[in-house]
């Protein structure tokens, strides 16, 4: 069956399991991504949904099954994506300023000096950042640094963006402007979100995964 650009695969897990001291993790999951799904993720604490995003973003290689990138139907070694970690898988400590951390997601970027310094300058104004650019991470409120490393991850405006709690530690009003920011940007790119808080989320995404050590979803994946 011939796709279209707009909904071919471009991430497909094949029999994927994820074993730790002899416990699965995750177990035989098979999932396709297309291009230009929004997949809201959700389960309990635990049951998997980080280790899915990182095997997703090839960081954790799976004990069994595979994991491919793909471009037009063929297999591709990486593809564009910005990652929200969750807070507390970040150090800090790190003695880098909130310009650099926001400006590292455009390394690997073909872009001049001067095109990264405008990107850095525009997404630290998207994260109400501006006035901290120069100090270190470690001053930051949570909340603070949950911003920059969303600024971080979309910087390079990623054909995919993978988003781990994005909500976690920030304040009302700037939780409404993620919404609306995710929802800009899911127009043009294809996301992976997990959250807590799905009440809108919900209604923005075209796919709902519920992750407890294996996935169930609305929309049943094909794998080949």
């Amino acid at each position: 069956m011939t796709t279209t650009m707009e909904n071919e695969v471009i991430i497909s897990l094949c029999g994927v399991s994820c074993r730790r001291d002899g416990k699965d993790v995750l177990h035989d999951v098979n999932l396709d991504i297309r291009q230009g799904d929004f997949v809201a993720i959700t389960g309990p604490n635990g049951g998997g949904k980080t280790t899915l995003l990182r095997i997703v973003l090839k960081l954790l290689k799976p004990s069994h099954g595979s994991v491919k990138y793909l471009s037009t139907g063929e297999e591709v070694k990486e593809l564009s994506i910005g990652y929200l970690p969750q807070k507390n898988m970040i150090d800090s400590r790190f003695p880098i300023t909130v310009e650099e951390v926001v400006a590292s997601g455009l390394i690997g970027e073909n872009s001049t000096k001067e095109e990264k310094i405008r990107l850095t300058a525009e997404t630290l104004r998207m994260m109400g950042l501006e006035a901290h650019a120069r100090k270190n991470i470690g001053a930051l409120s949570g909340g603070q640094l949950q911003r920059a490393l969303l600024g971080r991850a979309i910087i390079s405006r990623p054909k995919v963006l993978v988003l781990d709690e994005p909500l976690s530690y920030v304040d009302k009003p700037f939780e409404h402007y993620i919404y609306s920011l995710v929802k800009e940007l899911s127009a043009t790119t294809t996301i992976l979100l997990v959250s807590h808080e799905m009440t809108a989320i919900s209604e923005m995404a075209n796919r709902h995964l519920f992750v407890d050590h294996s996935v169930i979803e609305e929309q049943g994946s094909v794998c080949k």
